[in-house]
């Protein structure tokens, strides 16, 4: 990376010494993921503050626990009292449960996030600003059993080399001891962890990170074969053939490994999975490769790889060019060897009373379709894909060290299942209802279906708006995306009346999420007129988009879910025209009635596959809701001779005992049949009409 890195992000001639400075030269480092892996590293600087008395009081400013610094701000980080974390550089040892609770006695202001477990690190280095990195580069050093001649070479006596031990205590005072007993040192490769660099000023740690970090590359890339893993031995398939191929498979895969958490007592309120494609180019090369499949199998480099990634990743045996069926065999046997594997794992390293992780992979490798990552949500998957790129460049440079030499199996079990990491974890927010749920919801663009994505979003579903109106329902994805998150909410182009058009919606969605939970059937069209005025275009109409779009919709869920055999919800948006029907709408309400008789038919045919089919039937709902043109509202108001406005307040206020309905209550209904509050109804209905029972059920 070039020198001028640093002022040409920064702008300024001179930075901050400070906390602020901190936050930018965090900030600089987490700008490229081969220095610093996503959620990973930390950061420090020690300052002089005022405390609340007003007294001066010597502060170490570290990264919180769990932040990112490609993006943290000030308030990211934890401040603890330098006077009283010193005189820990003294002790003999320290147990993990002892060293957080004493860092905890030692915060300097209330509010801020928990420190780093490795704190102690930046205080026991004297430099006053201190980095701590995974770099791709030194990783790949710090994983050779050849590492320290490795460093040699390229440092000299200006690095020094700890051991791999888990981080804590004990690793902190090494790193101290070595800095502070060597004045000449620039940095401290860790082994099978990473880089501890430090400075005087902000940009001079920067500066040192960075002319390190450049040393290793430059070595590497002198050292490394064109061809790190080999010739090929697949040939490449077309992007059509790959979503082809992963379509057809994904479901099947995504219900293996939901079906794997379900059997853990640490998942059982999170029996969901999001799968992501991750078909770089890089990763659909590498899996290509000669030695792609022993390459993959080396195992976690680092702990910060391990957490996101696991220690291994699946690699499943099949050959490109004989098909899909062979493919998900393949998948079959592969995903019940990777559990097999992994419950001996965990019996042979597991103490008493630890309970077991899911055992399904959190990395799927194909040749020739890419990578395949399993998340609790979207954005999970994404930081293990990210993170196994980290591990793919690492594997690149095993040629050039000349051997590979990752973390033991008892080693990372020590970081899987440490009680601090597992600590971490049970701070998180409970997950929501629908968290790890996709919602594939027709008509979403508006109306009914768009307060149904963003009350199902917020139950943490991640949502398909499936509609005919691209502008509309693009501009309802872009609000769901910045209120619940980028990777939560995808637009798919759908007329419910085309079958290829259905089946093309639901291929997107699999490829976006892997597979499908929730299908609500909301597409509408409104209309009214007396029989002897009705066209046979009307007619054919409503029934096309409401009976046979219904059945279209419904028949490719029912094929979805039958390939993840994890069961599946169907919600249909019916009407109280459904068993009430009204005046001059024989098209509409007829086309309901089929609706709501085909939504009992379903609920009868599913059942035995855990499928649950239920109704609301709504009535009156004409404010927000995008189905009642202007026109059929001037005819109705001319029937009643009245105004529009007039029109709206007659529906809402029918009786006295009536209230409003809109689009949102329809969508609690609708929110109630997708939870497990529901669990155990199949085949009812809801009616949602205001308090007035004109659909009752007879």
């Amino acid at each position: 990376m070039p020198q001028s890195f640093w002022k040409k992000l920064s702008g300024f001639e001179t930075v901050n010494e400070g906390l602020a400075g901190l936050a930018y030269r965090s900030r600089c480092l987490g700008a490229d993921r081969a220095v610093v892996n996503i959620f990973g590293g930390n950061t420090s600087t020690k300052s002089t503050e005022k405390d609340h008395t007003g007294r001066e009081v010597r502060v170490l400013w570290v990264k919180g626990s769990g932040s990112d610094i490609a993006d943290i701000t000030e308030r990211g980080f934890a401040g603890l009292k330098m006077d009283e974390v010193d005189p820990l550089f003294d002790r003999p040892t320290m147990t993990d449960e002892e060293m957080v609770a004493y860092l905890e006695r030692c915060t300097f202001e209330p509010g801020r996030p928990r420190q780093s477990i490795e704190t102690l690190l930046h205080a026991f280095v004297p430099a006053t600003h201190v980095d701590h990195t995974h770099p791709d580069a030194i990783i790949s050093i710090a994983c050779a059993s050849r590492g320290q001649e490795i460093m040699r070479e390229i440092w000299g006596d200006r690095a020094a080399w700890v051991d791999y031990i888990r981080p804590g205590f004990d690793l902190s005072k090494q790193i101290g001891a070595a800095v502070r007993n060597n004045p000449n040192l620039e940095c401290v490769v860790m082994g099978k962890h990473g880089l501890v660099t430090w400075g005087e000023t902000q940009e001079e740690c920067y500066a040192s990170t960075m002319k390190v970090i450049s040393e290793a590359e430059a070595w590497l890339d002198n050292h490394r074969p064109a061809e790190p893993f080999g010739p090929r031995v697949y040939e490449p398939l077309s992007q059509s053939k790959r979503e082809e191929i992963l379509a057809a498979v994904l479901p099947t895969l995504r219900g293996l490994a939901i079906g794997f958490r379900k059997d853990t007592d640490l998942e059982k309120d999170r029996t969901s999975l999001i799968l992501r494609v991750d078909n770089s180019p890089e990763i659909l090369e590498f899996t290509l490769r000669q030695t792609a499949a022993t390459s993959s199998q080396y195992g976690a480099a680092c702990p910060d790889h391990l957490v996101h990634t696991k220690r291994l990743p699946l690699w499943v045996e099949w050959d490109p060019a004989s098909g899909t069926e062979a493919l998900l065999t393949a998948l079959e046997s592969g995903m019940a060897s990777y559990k097999a594997a992994y419950e001996s794992y965990f019996k042979d390293h597991a103490a008493p009373g630890d309970k077991m992780n899911s055992p399904q992979p959190r990395i799927i490798l194909i040749p020739g379709l890419g990578m395949i990552t399993t998340g609790p949500d979207a954005s999970g998957a994404e930081v293990s894909a990210e993170l196994f790129l980290r591990a793919y460049e690492v594997m690149r440079n095993v040629p050039a060290t000349g051997d590979f030499q990752p973390l033991s199996p008892a080693e990372a079990f020590g970081i899987e299942y440490w009680p601090l990491e597992l600590y971490k974890l049970s701070l998180k927010p409970k997950p929501k209802a629908l968290s790890g749920k996709v919602a594939f919801i027709t008509g979403a663009a508006s109306g009914i279906g768009k307060a149904t994505a963003i009350r199902l979003a917020e139950e943490g579903a991640h949502i398909v708006v499936a509609d005919i109106r691209a502008d509309v329902g693009n501009a309802t994805v872009g609000e769901l995306k910045a209120k619940f998150g980028k990777s939560r909410a995808l637009f798919v182009s759908c007329n419910v009346t085309d079958e290829a058009a259905v089946e093309q919606a639901y291929r997107e969605a699999i490829l976006e999420f892997g597979g499908v939970d929730i299908v609500v059937s909301n597409a509408g069209i409104a209309g009214s007129a007396p029989i002897e005025e009705t066209t046979l275009e009307e007619w054919n109409r409503n029934h096309s988009i409401l009976s046979t779009g219904y059945f279209l919709v419904s028949r490719e869920a029912f094929r979805i879910w039958k390939r993840q055999q994890v069961g599946g919800n169907l919600i249909f948006v019916c009407s109280k025209n459904s068993v009430a029907a009204g005046k001059n709408a024989a098209a509409y309400s007829s086309a309901k009635a089929a609706e709501l008789h085909l939504a009992r038919c379903l609920a009868e045919e599913g059942g035995a596959y855990g499928i649950r089919v239920n109704s609301v039937l709504p009535d009156a709902v004409l404010s927000g809701s995008s189905i009642w043109s202007s026109s059929w509202k001037e005819e109705r108001a001319a029937t009643y001779g009245i105004s529009i406005d007039e029109l709206d307040d007659f529906y809402r206020k029918r009786t006295t005992l009536r209230q409003n309905v809109y689009p949102e209550d329809i969508a609690e209904a609708i929110c109630f049949l997708t939870t497990p509050s529901s669990s155990k109804t199949t085949g009812g209905v809801i009616t949602v009409d205001g308090g007035v029972p004109i659909a009752y059920v007879r």
